[in-house]
């Protein structure tokens, strides 16, 4: 080999020699920060633990005592013991996400495994669908009567924070860390109302009720505060009931925005020095909610919109190419032409089939808002057709407009971790799988990493109109190496309205369709959600952070220690002042760079989205393709049999792992859990291990 040869084979390997080196550092230092942040967590939990303990009570007031006079102040001996740590633990969450990057690695395995965090453990409970994890995580909640409400306050407002880095950290969900909001409350507000009881039946006996409700203490607790945020939580706890919130959703929506209320007057009734104890995770949610609503406040562009037969409304939004909106995601959408206030969450229906500059949802109309939208695109698309001809109208055109927040989802792709994939869905529910199927499908195509060769769906609808859905499928369905079977169930039907020869659907064509003609290149931000900027996001936290404690330092020097205040509930009140100053402008100044900087990159990356970009319905599409056609089978008259589905799964399959993700009613998401459950535990000899990877009501 000659000279010029060796040194081509060394530029060859020296790449690879290095990448080796990088991937290992990154490795080893993801395992790091995994390791604090538990010690810290770990530390946390503890300390709630230890609070009620006389010990732990007497050694907080000694050092608050001790740091009273001190640029600390009362709170901040407190505010570092107990709300410390899980600030600690989001800022290493962003150097976390950082490293572990969007795209997973995906490893084949080579034998099927048991998961803690996808074994439905308990299944007809009233807790629904736990996971084994899910369970070990509530076990310390047996030892409840050891704590008291303000401890299980500082866990309650972690999981409502839709886009917490702290969710993202754990790969939870919003749609999943929603029910363990609901848990804690629940056990939050049990605890806080048999406070106020006990209260209430001394201050009776003592026989000066009223007077005692209505007492404003010039120091320690104030009574009438407590009263006021007591009443607040009650009213948000009874109309979170499962038959108020789902009868009356709007009542349940505007009542637990009284949750402001409830915070401004815990901190006047418990004081600055409890109060310190739940300011970090109410701290943290006030991020969150601070940017939710920068970005809601920008309008997107409804770039086109499909009404199919059976009440079905598609729309395709805008979106940067930075934004990685990835299958299993979800947003929350208002449509203004619709209503002003309302703001409902709807599945992403495709996020690689329409392109790297757009996405859509799936909407089923049913209720006054749902059907406004379908009479605007009706409306729209006359206008757009008046226009098409040639006829000139004296009124302005005026499209659609809409904002959105999120995405919302999963920080793994837990649809690409499987050889083997089950959906089950139950009607609109299909909706999330459509943007599976779309993920899958173009990631064959791409060559990019993706272990599914098998899929099986599993569909429950009520009536043949929702068959129109399958033109979704249709579209990306060609020249793919993954065999997918469909089975529909039509629950209410007999008989098929289908020419089962052609494959052709009864009024499979749109009702109504527009491509907007008018498209202003407005897209949705990234402030918020799985597809944010991680740095900017870091940039954010702690400059908020620093801002907040430097705004209580110069209160303590400044105000609080020349003139001697010591009464609990002012702190309390400048505590949150401090809170609410520190958000809006130290996180306003970042979130102003960030959006100035986000505008420049979509300048840059300015794109036209052209009509041919668009995939959309049209006269020549009413068939389904030959192989998706053969790969249905439509059953009438009937429910799945999910005893019959898995066992057949287990005898075709064989010794596998197989990821199962169910979207629908929650009977059918207990029942498809109870059933996996039970075929992992028959096949102990040869285990078809069934990994419920996500659970999710049909939005």
């Amino acid at each position: 080999m000659d000279e010029h040869s060796a040194q081509e084979q060394l530029l060859l390997v020296l790449p690879s020699v290095n990448l080796e080196k990088k991937c290992f550092f990154l490795s080893s230092l993801k395992w790091i920060l995994t390791i604090v942040t538990w010690l810290i967590f770990i530390t946390w939990v503890v300390l709630a633990f230890l609070f009620p303990l006389n010990l732990t009570y007497e050694f907080i007031l000694s050092a608050t005592s001790f740091s009273s006079g001190t640029f600390l102040g009362l709170e901040g001996p407190v505010f570092l013991l107990f709300s410390g740590p899980i600030l600690l633990i989001a800022f290493f969450s962003i150097p976390y996400l950082i490293i572990s990057g969007k795209d997973q690695k995906v490893q084949e395995k080579k034998a099927p495994s048991y998961r803690l965090c996808t074994f439905p453990l308990l299944v007809d409970g009233p807790l629904g669908v736990v996971s084994a994890a899910e369970f070990i995580g509530i076990l310390p909640l047996c030892c409840i009567p050891c704590l008291i409400g303000i401890i299980l306050l500082a866990f309650l407002f972690i999981p409502i924070a839709r886009g917490s880095i702290l969710l993202r950290l754990i790969d939870i969900p919003f749609g999943h860390a929603a029910r363990y909001h609901v848990w804690l409350g629940h056990l939050t507000m049990l605890f806080f109302t048999l406070h106020g009881l006990c209260y209430v039946i001394e201050w009776s006996l003592q026989g000066d009720l009223l007077k005692k409700m209505l007492e404003w203490q010039e120091s320690d607790t104030a009574n009438l505060a407590g009263v006021i945020g007591l009443t607040a939580g009650l009213l948000m706890w009874i109309t979170s009931l499962p038959f108020v919130r789902t009868k009356y959703f709007e009542v349940f929506f505007y009542t637990h925005q009284l949750y402001i209320i409830f915070v401004i007057f815990l901190a006047l009734h418990v004081g600055v020095i409890f109060f310190s104890i739940v300011a970090g995770t109410i701290f943290l949610y006030m991020l969150d909610r601070f940017l939710r609503f920068c970005q809601s406040r920008k309008t997107v562009d409804i770039v086109s919109a499909t009404c199919f037969p059976g009440g079905f409304v598609e729309l395709v939004l805008s979106k940067p190419q930075s934004l990685h909106c990835d299958a299993l995601s979800f947003i929350f959408l208002q449509v203004r032409e619709a209503s002003l206030l309302q703001w409902h969450p709807f599945s992403v229906s495709s996020v690689s089939g329409t392109g790297e500059h757009l996405f859509s949802i799936l909407i089923k109309t049913f209720g006054e808002w749902t059907q406004n939208i379908e009479e605007n695109i009706s409306n729209v698309s006359a206008v757009i057709e008046l226009y098409q001809d040639g006829i000139n109208l004296q009124s302005p055109f005026k499209m659609i407009t809409a904002s959105v927040e999120g995405p919302y989802g999963h920080e793994l792709p837990h649809h690409l971790m499987y050889e083997k994939l089950v959906l089950v869905a139950g009607g609109i529910g299909i909706s999330p799988f459509l943007a599976v199927l779309s993920d899958i499908f173009h990631r064959k195509r791409q060559g990019k990493p993706c272990l599914v060769k098998n899929i099986l769906i599993v569909w429950a609808v009520k009536t043949s109109n929702h068959l129109s859905l399958l033109s979704l499928i249709n579209r990306n369905f060609s020249n793919i190496e993954v065999n997918l079977d469909i089975i529909i169930y039509v629950t209410q039907q007999s008989q098929p309205p289908l020419d089962e020869e052609e494959g052709r659907l009864v009024e499979f064509k749109a009702t109504n369709s527009f491509v907007s003609p008018v498209y202003k290149g407005k897209t949705m931000s990234v402030l918020v959600g799985t597809g944010n900027n991680n740095i900017w996001f870091g940039i954010y936290l702690i400059s908020t952070t620093l801002g907040f404690i430097a705004v209580v330092y110069l209160l303590n020097v400044f105000y609080i220690n020349p003139k001697d205040l010591s009464l609990g509930w002012y702190h309390g009140l400048l505590f949150v002042i401090c809170m609410v100053v520190s958000v809006l402008i130290f996180g306003g100044l970042v979130v102003g760079i960030w959006h100035l900087s986000e505008r420049k990159m979509n300048g840059e990356d300015h794109h036209i989205i052209e009509h041919n970009e668009i995939e959309h319905p049209t006269a020549d599409k009413d068939c389904l393709s030959q192989d998706l056609y053969t790969s249905t089978t439509i059953r009438y008259g009937s429910r799945p049999d999910l005893q019959e589905i898995f066992e057949s799964i287990s005898e075709r399959w064989g010794h596998v792992d197989v990821g199962v993700i169910v979207c629908g009613p929650p009977a059918l998401g207990s029942s498809v859990a109870k059933e996996c459950r039970m075929q992992t535990q028959l096949q102990l000899q040869q285990p078809v291990v069934y990994h419920i990877s996500a659970i999710q009501s049909s939005i």
